[in-house]
């Protein structure tokens, strides 16, 4: 069982990138500028052009190993990220059951998908998406928080829900989320789908594969300068690897942690500010000195678990905020696009351990938000909600808890096949 389990969750971190095997799939996107603008034609791209290629591979493979004789080697199932669904397509050519595999959580998946009933009942998600009126039949949502950010014409849109939220032939569904954080929107996912669900969250603590290599490595002397601070007094700041900000946003950030006069941990990555590296204002780095640390990347979760890290500024995308939940580290909220509004408002308003920033990243609240979360009692507050929630998670994980459970009967499931 303990070898199935392990096979089981490569398989879950190894379905975020077309491959087929040890070969990579040659998906035609490499020129692609990756943006929440464009997300809709990179999905169509992806499924069109790594269609054929994933069948011809996935044939080969398997006819490699009736060759051979491997019977403990067979190709019994097809796990897939759900925005790649010619997998399911070539699985259901080959006589193979399928596996849905969503990376974000449950309340992401039912906003999505009530995207279509949303539209029959009149609203214009994309028109009122800077409205605060809570989304009727989402609470806690507000328009504004709908997953439809950015994301350009609202037609292409719900072509892309209609595939995605479709199923099609698979058997199952699997979540990187805890029941313990989404009881609620399980079980209506649960009533939306016949199908079952495997919630097997958070996969960064369940599993025993190793990393994902990013282009941009680790810079470790962050732990370092992290070891010469005091306990929760350290604002670590990381806003993803596609997130983009203009010159004046990242100047107010800037002013914003130097006038919070609190130590902080900052990412910027190549990229973050545009086409260009981005360029901090004259004379911040003399006027903060070391209560700064700037790295180009940071070995997040080793971070996070840092005892010196009071606080985690996020773009709220659902592995960051299952890193920090897990570590029982609170958050500042400022998301971008796609699930991370559903993500920022749960983490705000459902769980309470976050801290909403306005749309207009001003230095004057960036300031205020750092000190509410690291020195005031609110912040204080919102650290001994988050713990509790830690302390969950790992009950969830553990021998008898509910992700453990939940990938035991995936495992049984998978062998019924």
């Amino acid at each position: 069982m303990f070898q199935s389990i392990k096979e089981i969750v490569w398989m879950l971190f190894s379905s975020r990138h077309s491959t087929c095997g040890s070969r990579k799939l040659p998906d035609g996107i490499s020129s692609w500028d990756v943006s929440p603008s464009n997300l809709v034609g990179l999905a169509s791209a992806i499924n069109t052009n790594c269609r054929e290629p994933f069948r011809e591979c996935l044939s080969q493979m398997m006819q490699q190993q009736q060759q051979e004789e491997k019977q403990h080697d067979q190709v019994v199932c097809i796990i897939y990220d759900f925005l790649m669904h010619f997998a399911e397509t070539v699985a259901n050519q080959m006589s193979l059951p399928s596996i849905i595999f969503r990376t974000s959580n449950a309340a992401a998946m039912l906003a999505l998908c009530n995207l279509p009933r949303l539209k029959a009942e009149g609203f214009n998600c994309l028109q009122d998406s800077t409205s605060n009126e809570l989304v009727p039949g989402l609470h806690p949502l507000r328009f504004k928080d709908l997953p439809t950010a950015s994301m350009g014409n609202l037609e292409n849109l719900l072509q892309l829900v209609a595939v995605v939220c479709n199923i099609r032939t698979s058997s199952a569904i699997i979540l990187n989320t805890v029941d313990c954080l989404e009881y609620s929107s399980l079980r209506q996912l649960q009533e939306h789908y016949s199908v079952p669900l495997f919630t097997l969250g958070p996969l960064h603590k369940m599993a025993l594969a190793k990393p994902i290599n990013l282009v941009i490595k680790d810079d470790n002397t962050c732990i370092e300068w992290l070891e010469k601070k005091a306990p929760n007094s350290v604002i670590y700041v990381s806003l993803g690897s596609i997130a983009r900000m203009d010159q004046n946003e990242l100047t107010e950030m800037a002013w914003g942690l130097a006038n919070s006069d609190q130590p902080f941990l900052w990412v910027i990555r190549p990229g973050l500010g545009g086409g260009s590296d981005a360029h901090l204002p004259e004379g911040f780095q003399e006027l903060t000195g070391n209560r700064g640390c700037i790295v180009k990347w940071a070995p997040q979760k080793d971070v996070l678990a840092h005892p010196a890290v009071g606080g985690f500024w996020s773009h709220c995308g659902w592995n960051s905020a299952l890193e920090s939940i897990s570590e029982g580290v609170p958050m500042i909220c400022k998301p971008y696009f796609v699930d991370q509004t559903v993500n920022a408002r749960y983490l705000t308003r459902e769980w309470g351990i976050g801290i909403e920033l306005d749309e207009v990243v001003q230095r004057t609240n960036v300031a205020k938000a750092i000190r509410r979360l690291l020195v005031e009692e609110e912040g204080s507050r919102m650290r001994q909600k988050v713990i509790a929630l830690k302390d969950q998670i790992k009950d969830c994980i553990k021998d008898g808890g509910s992700s453990y459970n939940s990938l035991n009967k995936l495992v049984q499931f998978i062998s019924s096949f």
